[in-house]
């Protein structure tokens, strides 16, 4: 008789962007001729840059050939793309993070789920909320969450609430913590801490040896100069943080994958007994048991977007999704609804008029608007009352769509 892991019948019935794929789809099928404009799921709509598809091209036609043919590589990644990142994204920038310290990997959304594969299930987690689902259902899947409650809530995990009565600003948790998740800029509400902020929060991990998971996916959209790109721009982060960065939003890469991990050396985890034990070491471990690598060819495509060219062309739609961002939150507030997010950010947080529910609001746009938002409350209890839109569609989708928001009634 094989035994299941029990944890996963605590979930919720579905995964929140599954539960909203099956809506839109249900709605189509009864409104064949209606024309959907998606703002929910946060997937990107400009194709790969020249850079990245010469790169492809050209890593495709070196596996045709034996002399240039590759099988396994390494699992931390390839030195061409580990030292690149290590070049642009850190020493660039005046950090110190070494080769070793980086893991090329498939995606954030793998990664922050999976580092809970090295850490004990006796951890005491705190999230900020709202938060990103794959935070806390992995967290659950592994029995670190405890029971779902009524109100939306774990038992075991601390909630941070970030609403616009502290400005998005998460407060210190009063209680014991042992793991915090931080994502900025934020999904799903799009604000950011700026250096000073975030500082408090590294100063507070260091003197109570909590671990920072910091999920930095989106700092390519960082446009003010007070908001830090990396956790280690932080003087002493990297003895109580790790870094999750992503080439999804930044690139394009949803459906190429490719992302990386930075754990450095100086990052501790503890034993029962108190013994220190490096977390690098650990997820080395896990890392080269349980994945074989990204492909050569993505890692190829990935390394195009630190060239001058690859630069520019990537920027060059960071840069549009910024715009549609700015179109979409300056057409919410003309219409006089609260917006906050999309300047550092492609993501726009919206309270629901009239006391509308997340999920209310959400069935209210796709049924008489055809818009496709993703409703607050699925990141968590205080998100209800708000509905989360992206910057990801196309020019003119996110022109009509903004057009077609202008018949909310406040």
């Amino acid at each position: 008789m094989a035994l299941i892991n029990e944890n996963y019948t605590k979930l919720p019935g579905g995964y929140l962007f599954s539960d909203i794929a099956r809506k839109v789809s249900e709605f189509k099928v009864s409104h064949p001729d209606a024309n959907v404009i998606r703002l929910g799921i946060g997937d990107v709509t400009k194709p790969l840059a020249p850079a990245v598809i010469s790169a492809l091209h050209k890593a495709v036609d070196e596996m045709s050939e034996a002399s240039s043919f590759r099988g396994y590589g390494p699992e931390q990644g390839y030195d061409f793309l580990v030292n690149t990142i290590v070049e642009n994204d850190y020493k660039a920038r005046g950090l110190n993070i070494a080769a070793d310290e980086i893991f090329v990997s498939d995606g954030s959304k793998s990664d922050t789920g999976n580092i809970g594969d090295i850490l004990g299930l006796d951890n005491i987690v705190a999230i900020t909320d709202p938060v990103y689902p794959v935070y806390v259902d992995t967290n659950a899947m592994a029995g670190r969450a405890g029971e779902l409650l009524a109100d939306g809530k774990w038992s075991k995990l601390i909630y941070v609430p970030c609403t616009s009565e502290n400005d998005f600003i998460p407060s210190l948790p009063k209680e014991k913590v042992d793991i915090v998740y931080l994502c900025y800029p934020n999904n799903p509400t799009g604000t950011t801490l700026t250096k000073d902020q975030l500082k408090v929060w590294v100063d507070w991990a260091i003197e109570n040896k909590v671990l920072i998971l910091f999920d930095g996916a989106y700092e390519a959209y960082i446009t003010e100069s007070d908001v830090p790109h990396s956790i280690y721009e932080i003087d002493g982060a990297e003895q109580v943080a790790i870094e999750f960065r992503s080439f999804s939003k930044t690139a394009g890469f949803t459906g190429t994958r490719c992302a990386y991990t930075v754990v450095p050396k100086s990052v501790m985890g503890y034993t029962k007994s108190g013994e220190k034990v490096s977390l690098n070491k650990l997820w080395n471990r896990r890392h080269t048991t349980k994945f074989n690598g990204v492909p050569y060819i993505i890692q190829r495509a990935a390394e195009a977007c630190y060239s001058e060219e690859g630069k520019a062309q990537v920027k060059a739609v960071v840069d549009y999704y910024l715009n549609n961002a700015k179109i979409i939150r300056e057409g919410l507030a003309a219409q006089g609804l609260k917006v906050y997010g999309g300047v550092n950010s492609p993501y726009i947080w919206v309270k629901t008029p009239n006391g509308m529910t997340s999920w209310g609001f959400f069935d209210y746009l796709l049924n008489d608007l055809n818009i496709v938002g993703t409703p607050g409350v699925g990141f968590g209890p205080s998100g209800e009352g708000y509905l989360r839109l992206t910057a990801f569609g196309t020019l003119e989708n996110t022109k009509e769509a903004v057009g077609r928001l202008k018949k909310i009634i406040i």
